[in-house]
């Protein structure tokens, strides 16, 4: 198991409705993304800057590298490229946040 987190930026005026989509993330999305061994998940929001941090969790034998080439995420991003800052193809922007602390 490893921990990844990093962090994605929001467009203005948006945060309603990103909100929504994720509490109607798709079945098959969610399928996907647990079939790729990520578990765990959360995006938090900083309500100032519009940033979203997000961690998530990922077994050992995960093959999250391979989700950008899968439909349903390129469907995905597509659907939430309007909200977000993204690169070419839509995927979103991400900055990873290395680990400075944990405790259990």
């Amino acid at each position: 198991m490893s921990i990844h987190a990093f962090k994605m930026q929001l467009k203005p005026g948006v945060v309603d409705e990103y909100r929504r989509r994720h509490d109607e993330i798709w079945p098959e999305l969610s399928s996907l993304l647990s079939e790729a061994g990520i578990y765990d998940y959360s995006i938090f929001l900083d309500e100032e800057t519009l940033s979203l941090f997000a961690v998530l969790k990922l077994r050992e034998d995960n093959s999250r590298d391979t989700l950008p080439d899968h439909p349903v995420m390129k469907r995905w991003w597509d659907y939430m490229a309007p909200l977000m800052e993204v690169q070419p193809g839509n995927q979103p922007k991400e900055w990873a946040l290395p680990m400075l602390f944990h405790m259990d």
